[in-house]
């Protein structure tokens, strides 16, 4: 394990670039590291070895640590679920109520915030309908249930299991430092919440490469294989449910989208990937990411799908977001 890092995130070198009738209008920055098969460095681009916040990209390794502390969760899809930064889809939310119930826990019990689902369309949906924000909708609702149930079956106090020094955090701190290598540089607060910890995107890269590596069995292995076969319960079902369509289009694939622009990839026998676009900004993300996949030699339709978002105008689509590195 390695003591520190390089400094703060210093910021990241032209990744995208947006185009709009032929002009280059703009560009997205950031960095990204490719590992390769063997988990080595094999392709690096901006500030790779300073902390950042790994947002939602850090659920999977939370999943493991809950595993490893009791989490008394053994079907996939409700492992999947708990590794999800869901869309609010009622698959989503029977499956969560459902898990708070099995532990005689209700809502009222997780600490995320309400909000509305994912994605514009389906927020509209459930404001049409007279619905409004729950805590059940908010995306990170199946990690909420996954820690009180992991409380439960561990015997650590519900109340405040979201606070840094609870024990439940403390045994998601520890495995969060031996899957990615690296002691936490900081320590904040998540949109859901919950801690959010500072590692480097090569530590984020590596962690991800230990997951789809691990031998069947372990807590990784597990995790990884109930996300890799539900990916719709990782995301959703919609076109922008990128987690879905890249696990669903790219078999053993595993990835996870974090807020900010951060995005974690691993492909057995192929290499790994972790990525964040400085301004946080999604549409650089997917052709960021094709561009480090297809540097692993990585060749799925759905690659070329997601490659070059388009860019509109009048009603039509008049440019693309792509990659320039």
């Amino acid at each position: 394990m390695t003591a520190g890092h390089a400094g703060p995130y210093a910021g990241g070198v032209p990744l995208a670039e947006v185009v709009r009738s032929g002009f280059v209008e703009g560009f997205h920055h950031g960095s990204v590291v490719v590992l390769d098969a063997a988990g080595r460095v094999l392709d690096a681009a901006g500030d790779v070895r300073a902390p950042v916040f790994p947002r939602s990209s850090a659920k999977p390794m939370q999943t493991a640590g809950m595993l490893r502390a009791g989490l008394p969760v053994t079907e996939p899809a409700d492992l999947a679920l708990v590794s999800a930064s869901h869309h609010g889809e009622p698959p989503h939310l029977a499956r969560v109520a459902a898990l708070l119930h099995g532990a005689g826990l209700g809502e009222a019990d997780l600490h995320c915030p309400p909000d509305l689902p994912i994605g514009a369309a389906a927020a509209e949906a459930v404001l049409r309908a007279g619905g409004g924000p729950t805590r059940l909708r908010m995306n990170c609702s199946g990690k909420h249930a996954g820690m009180l149930l992991t409380c439960r079956a561990a015997g650590w106090p519900i109340a405040g299991y979201w606070q840094p020094e609870h024990p439940l955090q403390r045994r998601l701190r520890a495995t969060v430092e031996e899957f990615t290598g690296e002691r936490v540089a900081a320590t904040g607060v998540d949109g859901c919440g919950a801690p959010v910890l500072a590692v480097s995107l090569t530590g984020l890269a590596t962690a991800f490469h230990r997951l789809v590596s691990a031998a069947p069995g372990t807590v990784e292995r597990t995790v990884a294989d109930a996300m890799r076969a539900y990916p719709a319960m990782v995301s959703g079902t919609g076109p922008d449910a990128e987690d879905n369509l890249l696990m669903g289009g790219i078999p053993g694939l595993l990835t996870k989208v974090g807020a900010e622009g951060v995005m974690a990839a691993a492909l057995p026998g192929a290499g790994a990937v972790a990525l964040k676009i400085d301004d946080g900004g999604r549409r650089a993300r997917p052709p960021v990411l094709v561009s480090a996949l297809r540097r692993l030699g990585v060749t799925a339709p759905v690659l070329a799908q997601l490659a070059e978002p388009p860019i509109n105008g009048g009603g039509a689509r008049v440019g693309e977001v792509r990659a320039v590195w």
